[in-house]
């Protein structure tokens, strides 16, 4: 089995939650609604709410306050795919992305046609090759719409009445605004939420083969130089005396906040790929040193 076959594999089972986590994530969407909808059952005085709320997670008053607009990946940053795309594509958006869900269009992202979850790829077409002629379209599933406006409590409530953990933001011109996950919404609540392609916190890479390293954008410049063995500001567009983290030094070499999915090659050839950022700051980073193969 080569590596990106097992690579997604692995990702198909990351996919799959036990009934553990799922009783403790309906605790805490019991919780939740408990206080966005506590008309449902009995009137709780504002002292037993605010204990419920504070017990339950401390930002639980953003349900109520914030809006799909307010944590939607924006549109620029949204990675999907086409219907036309073929299985080996496919397969290799999943490899380097780590997504297990990924929106597809028909000619642009304007015009989404469904979801493309890795489990159903998995089961429908196997890792190893069955043998079936591979089309998208047969294992799409139904993509949720939502407007920006929408307060991230409703739209929860809505995710999980219907089981869905993805939606995509549409504009007043039924244009596609953004995208939010099932994910974005809690972290609201409970704060950032680790995964498998999270770092260890503590630490500020992980080497993922050799030459390869998945980075924190805020890891210490001269650290990680040390691990590489290789000097990123010798270059023409970079002072040293200027920056201290390996974000720093793809902001100075682009000029600006990168997008999702932009490579950056460094003149020293070493090339990094920008996993994870906003439009505000760089979070992770892929880097390739000269000659690593994946």
């Amino acid at each position: 089995m080569d590596d990106s076959i097992e690579g997604s594999s692995n990702a198909a089972r990351c996919a799959q939650t036990n009934d553990e986590d799922d009783e403790e994530q309906g605790g805490l969407f019991r919780r939740m609604l408990a206080v966005l909808t506590p008309g449902e059952t009995t009137t709780p005085e504002p002292e037993h709410e605010a204990r419920l709320a504070g017990e339950s997670a401390p930002g639980l008053g953003n349900l109520r306050d914030m809006t799909v607009e307010d944590v939607s990946t924006p549109k620029a940053d949204i990675v999907s795919v086409p219907v036309s795309i073929s299985k080996d594509e496919l397969v290799k958006v999943f490899r380097d992305t780590g997504l297990t869900r990924l929106p597809v269009y028909k000619d642009t992202l304007d015009t989404p046609v469904g979801l493309a979850h890795l489990k159903d790829f998995a089961l429908k077409h196997g890792f190893n090759g069955n043998g079936e002629r591979f089309s998208l379209k047969k294992i799409l599933r139904p993509l949720l719409f939502v407007p920006p406006s929408m307060p991230i409590g409703v739209l929860l409530q809505k995710m999980q009445a219907e089981r869905q953990h993805m939606a995509l933001v549409i504009d007043e011109y039924g244009g596609v605004d953004g995208l939010v996950t099932i994910e974005d919404l809690i972290e609201q609540v409970v704060g950032e939420i680790s995964d498998e392609h999270d770092i260890d916190e503590g630490h500020y890479w992980t080497r993922e083969s050799p030459g390869v390293y998945l980075v924190k954008a805020r890891a210490p410049l001269d650290e990680f130089e040390a691990e590489i063995g290789l000097s990123l500001t010798d270059a023409e567009d970079v002072d040293g005396e200027e920056v201290d983290t390996l974000g720093g030094v793809v902001f100075m070499l682009l000029g600006r906040v990168p997008v999702r999915g932009e490579v950056i090659e460094h003149p020293d050839g070493v090339s990094i790929e920008v996993i994870e950022a906003d439009a505000r700051r760089i979070k992770r980073l892929r880097v390739r040193l000269p000659g690593a193969t994946d």
